[in-house]
């Protein structure tokens, strides 16, 4: 689907709510009621877009029985893919003139959509909520977060906010210019900011989950770190280059410095200690040159195998124009 360049807005804009959900059962039913609510009070054209991606808990049942409610739909995924995947089926299936995402776990708080909407009537094809503080996270953490904003921006010629996550208002002309990227190995946050627009960020500070516990784990957040880096920024490639360089640079200086301490003081070459040593050295840098351009073939195979973002398993409930999508 080609973005809409150039589109009007129309006056009493439609708005589609897309909300991705791994098992997320107990929370659905404190939040779809509060979200109702601030929709109908948004829009009288509205509707709620419901990604269930794998749950085990009973998570698409208790949706199903929601889209009996009112303007809700459930698109099922077959298994759990992601939520990068998640968002963008639930982005394909909303019919909106404007498209609002947000977490299932009520941490996103239901009363900031009145703020994006009168930033959107303002003119702003984006308006994103931003965490005004990390102190309820490990130091750790936090430090891993600095240091992979200062790596995804260094070298850009766009900056992905810090902060920023999935909760955001975004125009049509802006979902149908992210639907149409066809790479699959997505990286939302970087993706938001590349296809660009204009952009309003809210600070919020997130509310206490309400049930359940994140299903990002260190382990999640660093692969999920990684594909933003591959997927944005060629830099792991040009630092490996430049330590090959030094590294010879180095060997040659020092095999130099050997050769005349030889000639000149008639010191022998000794100690394997050394010699075992370099061989480690090298070794182990060797391998993780071959990491790191593993990492980007890895990417490239992804994508020519060509397989589909996600595969629904069902969808249900009425939309928009009253017909399922």
């Amino acid at each position: 689907m080609a973005p809409q360049l150039g589109r009007s807005r129309p006056a009493v804009p439609s708005v589609s709510c897309v909300v991705p959900c791994h098992n997320e059962a107990e929370n659905l039913a404190e939040l779809l009621p509060r979200l109702m609510a601030a929709l109908g009070q948004l829009s009288p054209q509205w509707e709620i877009v419901l990604v269930d991606d794998g749950s085990s808990d009973g998570t698409a049942d208790r949706a199903a029985s929601w889209t009996l409610a009112g303007p809700v739909r459930l698109v099922q995924l077959s298994r759990n893919f992601g939520k990068e995947a998640a968002l963008t089926a639930g982005m394909q299936a909303a019919g909106g003139d404007i498209v609002i995402a947000m977490d299932a776990d009520l941490q996103h708080p239901v009363a900031m959509l009145e703020t994006f909407m009168r930033h959107w009537r303002a003119g702003a094809d984006v308006v994103y909520a931003v965490r005004q503080g990390r102190d309820d996270e490990t130091w750790f953490k936090r430090l891993g977060v600095r240091g992979f904003y200062a790596l995804m921006n260094g070298a850009s010629r766009f900056q992905v906010p810090e902060g920023a996550g999935d909760f955001r208002l975004m125009d049509r002309a802006v979902v149908d210019a992210l639907l149409a990227l066809p790479e699959r190995k997505r990286f939302l946050k970087g993706l938001y900011a590349w296809v660009g627009f204009e952009a309003v960020a809210v600070p919020y500070t997130p509310d206490a989950r309400a049930h359940g516990r994140s299903h990002f784990s260190a382990l999640r957040l660093a692969a999920l770190a990684m594909d933003g880096l591959t997927s944005f920024t060629t830099w792991p490639l040009r630092a490996v280059s430049l330590a090959g360089m030094l590294l010879a640079l180095a060997a040659f200086a020092y095999g130099a410095f050997l050769t005349g301490s030889y000639f000149v003081y008639g010191h022998r070459v000794s100690g394997w200690t050394t010699i075992v040593v370099s061989l480690m050295l090298f070794a182990g840098i060797q391998l993780v040159s071959l990491g790191v351009v593993g990492e980007y073939v890895g990417r490239v195979y992804e994508e020519v195998k060509a397989r589909p973002l996600y595969v629904v398993k069902r969808r249900l409930g009425r939309g928009l124009e009253g017909d399922p999508r």
